[in-house]
Parts: C-alpha cells; sequence; structure tokens
C-alpha cells in the first residue's frame, strides 16, 4: 500500500468518496429529550431572575436609602448621588395678623358744580385736572343783565323811599290836628295805614335789590369744596342755565354740571370683611384700640398708604355675609384716586416672639401641614407635623411642632422620605423686598 506524500504548505484533501466520522443524524427520541432540558434550564433561571429582584426590592424598601447609598458607594464614593436641599433655621420674631380684602377708594365729598343763573358763559378760570382750594373763582358767567336789574330795583327803592318818606311826614301833621280836633279820627287812621303801607313797599323794593345782587354773586363761581377739578364740560360762550332736566345744543343744563370736583386729601377707602371676622374686629373696637389699615397696589407689592379705620356699616349684607367698612387715609401723596381699586389690610393682632420659618417650608397634605425637619448630626430628614398661624411677607408663625433653632427643609421636598441622608445646603438671606400677599390660616 503506497503511502501519500504531504510537501509543506500544502493541504490534504480527503478522497470525496471517503466517509465522515461521526454519526450523521440524531435519533428523534434524543431530540425530544435535549429540547425539555433546554426549557427546563430557562424556566429556573428565570424564577431565579424574579426571586432575585424580589428580594432586591423588598431590603430596599425596608430600609429607605440603602439602596442609594450602596449604588453610590460603588460608583464614586459615599454620599455621592444623595438629593440635594436648601434648609432655613426656625427664629423668633414678630408677625402680625392681618385682614385682608379688595377695596374702592371713595371721596369724601364730591361735588357737580351747577349754575345757578342763566347766562352766556364768559370765562372758563381753572385748567383741567388743577387741584383748588375753597373760594377759588372757577367760572364767570355774564353778570351784565343782572347789573341792569340792579340798578333798576335801586331806582325804584328810591322813588318808594321818597314816598314813604313824605307820608311819614302827613302822619306827624295829622297827628298835630287830631290832637287839636282839627281833622276826623277817619284821616288819621288813613294816613297811619298809608304810612304801614310804603314801609312794606320799600321793604320790597330792597329784597328785589338782594335777590339781584345774589345773581351777580352767582354769576361770579367758585369752588365750594377742595379737591381736584375734572375734565372740563364747558366752553366759553356757552349758555348756561339752572333747573334744567334735559339739554339742548343752545344751553348747558345743571343735570350736567359746569363742571366737577373731587376731595381727595383725606380720602377714604370702602371695603368689606367676613362675617366670621366681625368679633375679633369689634373687640378691638370696643377694647378702644385705634385699627390701621394699610392700602396696597394690585399686586401687593407697593404700599400706597396709612390710615385708620373710620367706621363701619351697621347691618351684614345677607346676601354675601360681608360687612362694609370705612378707612380714613390723609393721601398726602395722592397715590390713592377716586374709584381705584386697592388691596386693604387690617391690622388686627401684633404677636411678639412667634416661631417663624420661611412660608415656602409648609407642605400641605390631607393629614394636615407638615415640615422636613433637617438633623445636623445624622445629616438626615424627618417629617414633622406643625400647626401654621398667619403668614407675613413670606414668614409663617409655626404654633406647634417647630422650635427655635430648627432646621427646616425650605427646596427640594418632592423626594424626601423619613430618615432619608440628604445634602445641604443652606439658604441665602432674602433681600429687602415689599409685603407679600398675606393669607390667613
Amino acid at each position: 500500500m503506497s503511502r501519500a506524500t504531504i510537501h509543506p504548505g500544502t493541504t490534504q484533501v480527503p478522497p470525496a468518496d471517503a466517509k465522515r466520522s461521526g454519526p450523521t443524524s440524531l435519533d428523534p427520541a434524543q431530540t425530544q429529550k435535549r429540547g425539555r432540558s433546554r426549557w427546563l434550564l430557562l424556566l429556573l433561571l428565570l424564577l431565579a431572575a424574579i426571586a432575585g429582584g424580589y428580594f432586591y426590592f423588598h431590603h430596599s424598601a425596608a430600609k429607605p436609602g440603602a439602596a442609594q447609598t450602596a449604588s453610590s458607594s460603588g460608583k464614586r464614593g459615599a454620599g455621592a448621588n444623595r438629593i440635594e436641599v436648601v434648609t432655613a433655621d426656625a427664629v423668633q420674631g414678630q408677625i402680625t395678623k392681618y385682614l385682608t380684602a379688595l377695596g374702592n377708594v371713595t371721596p369724601i365729598n364730591t361735588t357737580t358744580v351747577v349754575p345757578q343763573v342763566s347766562g352766556q358763559l364768559m370765562k372758563v378760570l381753572y385748567t383741567e385736572g388743577q387741584m383748588v382750594h375753597v373760594g377759588d373763582l372757577l367760572v364767570q358767567i355774564d353778570s351784565r343783565p343782572y347789573e341792569a336789574q340792579l340798578a333798576q330795583a335801586k331806582a325804584q327803592l328810591e322813588h318808594d323811599q321818597a314816598k314813604l318818606d313824605n307820608d311819614k311826614i302827613d302822619l306827624q301833621r295829622y297827628q298835630t290836628l287830631w290832637a287839636q280836633n282839627s281833622i276826623p279820627q277817619q284821616q288819621l287812621a288813613t294816613q297811619q295805614a298809608l304810612v304801614k303801607q310804603d314801609v312794606a313797599t320799600v321793604g320790597v323794593d330792597q329784597s328785589q335789590i338782594d335777590a339781584v345782587q345774589l345773581n351777580i354773586t352767582y354769576c361770579n363761581i367758585t369752588a365750594p369744596i377742595a379737591g381736584r377739578v375734572g375734565l372740563r364740560l364747558v366752553d366759553p360762550g356757552n349758555y348756561v342755565q339752572p333747573g334744567s332736566s334735559t339739554t339742548s345744543t343752545s344751553a348747558i343744563s345743571s343735570t350736567n354740571g359746569l363742571l366737577i370736583i373731587n376731595q381727595l386729601q383725606p380720602i377714604t377707602v370702602v371695603f368689606p370683611i367676613a362675617e366670621d371676622d366681625v368679633p375679633a374686629l369689634m373687640a378691638l373696637l370696643k377694647s378702644g384700640s385705634q385699627v390701621k389699615v394699610e392700602a396696597y397696589d394690585r399686586d401687593m407689592t407697593k404700599k400706597l398708604a396709612d390710615g385708620t379705620l373710620l367706621a363701619t356699616d351697621n347691618q351684614i349684607d345677607p346676601s354675601t355675609g360681608m360687612l362694609s367698612l370705612k378707612a380714613l387715609f390723609q393721601n398726602a401723596d395722592n397715590n390713592l384716586f377716586p374709584n381705584q381699586f386697592v388691596n386693604v389690610r387690617v391690622n388686627l393682632e401684633t404677636k411678639q416672639n412667634a416661631i417663624l420659618v420661611p412660608a415656602s417650608a409648609i407642605q400641605v397634605s390631607p393629614d394636615g401641614d407638615y415640615v422636613w425637619i433637617f438633623d445636623d448630626d445624622e445629616r438626615t430628614v424627618s417629617k414633622q407635623a406643625v400647626t401654621v398661624g398667619a403668614t407675613q411677607d413670606y414668614k409663617t408663625d409655626v404654633l406647634t411642632g417647630v422650635d427655635v433653632g430648627d432646621t427646616v427643609v425650605i427646596n427640594g421636598v418632592d423626594k424626601l422620605t423619613d430618615g432619608m441622608r440628604v445634602s445641604v445646603q443652606k439658604a441665602q438671606p432674602a433681600p429687602s423686598t415689599q409685603p407679600a400677599p398675606i393669607t390667613q390660616p
């Protein structure tokens, strides 16, 4: 039998008719058995994975923060994945309890100046929006017709006065003659009656003079109150007349008026409070204390004026359950304007030595208000139920649950749980700002 020679670098190729070693196919029963073994192995691996996951999550829930700590320790060291929070300390201070309401600025006096006499408007002496004082000349009406009437009334008075003087002389003469029995008594009585009649006529003449002089005074219209004049309603040359209920193109009626004056200093604000707050307010008034009232702009960011409570209504509106109050403001800076809507705060009580925390630290839940307190030694947070009072300038009065010096979380509370270790950043002191919106407990 000859042997084949294999040269280096060549590949030996078996003959095409050579038989392959090993079996070329499997028995069907053996194939089915191997398939079942594979499915059994996969099922066991799946059950093991489920059991491991259950144990992992169950262990994490039993010890909050343990999974986070372990994971962070394995990757970047202990505490690398802790939740960052911002904290602030509870301090002792003063806080004021307020009642808040929406008020309407109302002038103490509003005057519509109307003409008292008819005539042509000669001069308009005021400027629109001008501040005027009592007695300032505002409008002049043509007084010449009334001056002519005055001259006529004075002439009539002189005529009737001369007749009266003459009848008085005759009366003295008749009295002398009657004493001498030279005239009948009837003639004396007639002369006495004539003198009385002349006296009455002179009185009528004098009253006419006074009436015409008053009309001349009415031609010079002056400010009856001090305040601000509105926009001009008439022009020089207009014919004005009093007592007309309609307006025509040829006359300005008293219904429209010549101008409107609103008193601005002092000024009042009318506002309502709820009937539940009435007893506390009445108790404060009964004590004799002066109730302070503050007026703010629409956004409660700027104080407009300080005032005092002036009066209360005598009944609660049954349809709204509100009691109307009126506060008086000196309004030296004219920050309050008639019919302006302002936010009003009534100072009910000023509390000393209150425990104050930032308002953002108070969390609300169906079970009540609470805060997160930070333990500086353990570097953990705990949930603490609290009872709160009033809130002012972003500070809340905590009645129970927090002591002075406690550290509360004010930011980053969304994912906190009891006992969780956290990273802390102290809050920066807040800049001085205007008062924030006020809320009541």
